[in-house]
């Protein structure tokens, strides 16, 4: 949910071994798994099918009863004057605008904006500069595809065909990052070479993934610890390179094309498709190397051996989708300064309900920059014919279960850690115990600090009661109970509060600015007071989001979160 570190989110495990397959019950699992294995937790096909059949069950619609009546009553009064709130927060008239209105910016028509969220300014800035850079690899790229690149009947006649856009990919790849680098680009390449030498030479062995973590979490640390690597650390006839830092097991049987994202991943590629050049290829590939969705190598090889053609709906539909969610932002931040507040906690004798708004409206913040930033180089690799998963698949309002918001945020990555980290410790069998491990490095991947630790062991902390409450109180037994979805409802309140909590620390205003908050928050009957009703308002919140998910069901949409 933070930025990824470019020199590294991409060097995943290219050793050409099968895949574990997703866990059904993984706090972590991303869309449901139809070609699941339970490596570690054995069972029958009988109750596999029941367990399907039982979570694909639908119940009569609700949304013409007269208890969601008084919900939409709820919203249509909630809604409204949550953004009335928030903006009474970031008016000029609230005695705390002068602590942060240095941080705004000239925005359109005369108003004033709040770009100074540096991840998400440094990406809007640059969307000319991206445009161009898109345009013209986009170009070349398609002109490379008619003339060097066989048909796909040629394809099929000869399935061992050279990659040939891996060639291209390559060339081009290695230009954008000399410009994005600079001499860097010779860092980059030490790293990508030695996890190449080490998947090579430890093939089959079981030390190689020992060797593989240790190096890249070393990697993560020395870049913590050293700033990057400067060249004159090495020695000072180098100094002069760091004047330019940029802008800153063989399966031969396959007789047909994979028909679905799973199928390239868990399906190994040719023995030959294991060399350095793909490799490179793969690890640097343009469209996904700065922020873009994670890929497997399986999955990016599988690509280029049997391309297809994405649909113009697909296409025209994720340009109209981020179109709309630039204009939201473009909005939001004109109308609300909410990032800016934050960052210096200028909330001093708000009400309290505008002080939780500052912290609502600051995660769906990060969720629409993040959303954006995704969506944009997914597109990019979409036009170029690659496939990504998509990241954020529900919106960060439409979460009642901790489970689910990790299933649904940063999917891609959520889908990495099953196959690498979540199921080689034991899967949902030891649950309760691996999530620790799984958080911290998390936390670590996105950066070296402690108050992302903290986020990390908090989220874990706040998965537990989830975890244990669905063991006490399972839909098998408890499902039939009248009551059972307004039990749920409460346990959703709770979820929701939590998560919110945890990633306020995590990426908002820190450990220390939580604690002043919540101070804040409860040191009053009117902070008592207002707590109620938002609790009220998040029961009604979460019974939509029930239905919702209801809704999908009978349209035959399963999402798993």
């Amino acid at each position: 949910m933070s930025q990824e570190p470019p020199e590294y989110h991409r060097l995943h495990e290219i050793s050409p071994h099968p895949d574990h397959h997703s866990n059904e019950h993984s706090p972590f699992v991303g869309q449901a798994d139809d070609h699941r294995h339970q490596h570690h937790q054995p069972i029958s096909t009988h109750s596999k099918h029941t367990k399907r059949a039982q979570d694909r069950t639908t119940q009569l619609s609700l949304w013409n009863t007269k208890e969601f009546y008084m919900y939409y009553l709820v919203l249509a009064f909630c809604l409204p004057y949550m953004f009335k709130t928030a903006h009474e927060a970031s008016s000029e008239d609230n005695p705390n605008y002068e602590k942060y209105k240095d941080l705004l910016s000239d925005g359109f028509f005369g108003y004033k904006m709040d770009n100074s969220d540096s991840q998400y300014a440094g990406f809007r800035n640059s969307i000319p500069t991206l445009a161009t850079v898109v345009f013209i690899y986009l170009l070349l790229s398609h002109i490379f595809r008619v003339f060097f690149v066989p048909s796909a009947t040629a394809v099929l006649r000869n399935s061992r065909h050279p990659l040939y856009r891996a060639y291209f990919f390559l060339v081009f790849s290695v230009l954008y990052l000399y410009a994005m680098h600079g001499n860097s680009i010779l860092k980059i390449a030490a790293i990508v070479l030695i996890n190449y030498l080490i998947a090579k030479s430890g093939r089959d062995k079981k030390w190689m993934p020992i060797v593989t973590w240790l190096f890249n979490l070393g990697v993560l640390f020395m870049n913590e610890a050293y700033r990057g690597y400067n060249f004159a650390d090495l020695h000072e006839s180098l100094a002069w390179l760091d004047g330019n830092r940029g802008m800153r097991t063989p399966k031969d049987d396959r007789d047909k094309t994979p028909q679905s994202d799973k199928e390239r991943v868990a399906l190994s590629a040719f023995a030959e498709d294991y060399c350095f050049t793909y490799y490179l290829a793969y690890a640097l590939y343009a469209p996904l190397y700065i922020a873009g969705p994670i890929i497997t190598f399986n999955d990016f090889i599988s690509q280029l051996q049997y391309p297809k053609t994405t649909p113009t709906k697909t296409l025209i539909m994720g340009v109209s989708r981020l179109g709309f969610a630039l204009l939201t932002m473009e909005f939001t931040s004109h109308y609300m300064y909410m990032v800016a507040i934050s960052k210096r906690q200028a909330w001093d004798n708000d009400p309290i309900l505008q002080i939780c708004m500052i912290g609502l409206f600051n995660l769906v913040l990060i969720w629409l920059k993040l959303l954006i930033i995704w969506r944009s180089f997914r597109l990019w690799a979409l036009l170029d014919g690659i496939e990504t998963p998509d990241n954020m698949i529900r919106c960060v309002i439409n979460n009642y279960s901790a489970q689910g918001f990790w299933r649904s945020w940063h999917k891609s990555f959520n889908l990495w850690i099953i196959r690498y980290i979540y199921i080689p410790l034991g899967g949902s069998r030891y649950a309760i115990y691996n999530i620790w491990l799984v958080f911290t490095f998390v936390a670590v991947w996105h950066d070296i600090n402690l108050r992302l630790l903290a986020w990390g062991w908090l989220i874990s902390l706040f998965i537990l009661p989830e975890i244990i409450a669905g063991r006490i109180f399972p839909k098998q037994k408890w499902g039939s109970w009248p009551y059972y979805r307004h039990l749920c409802a409460l346990g959703a309140v709770g979820n929701i509060l939590l998560m919110m909590i945890a990633n306020l620390v995590g990426f908002c205003i820190g450990l220390e600015g939580v604690k002043l908050m919540l101070s804040d928050m409860f040191s009053s009957t009117q902070g008592w007071l207002t707590m109620l009703g938002c609790c009220g308002a998040l029961f009604v919140a979460a019974q939509i989001q029930f239905e919702v998910r209801e809704s999908e069901k009978r349209r035959g949409i399963f999402l798993n979160c």
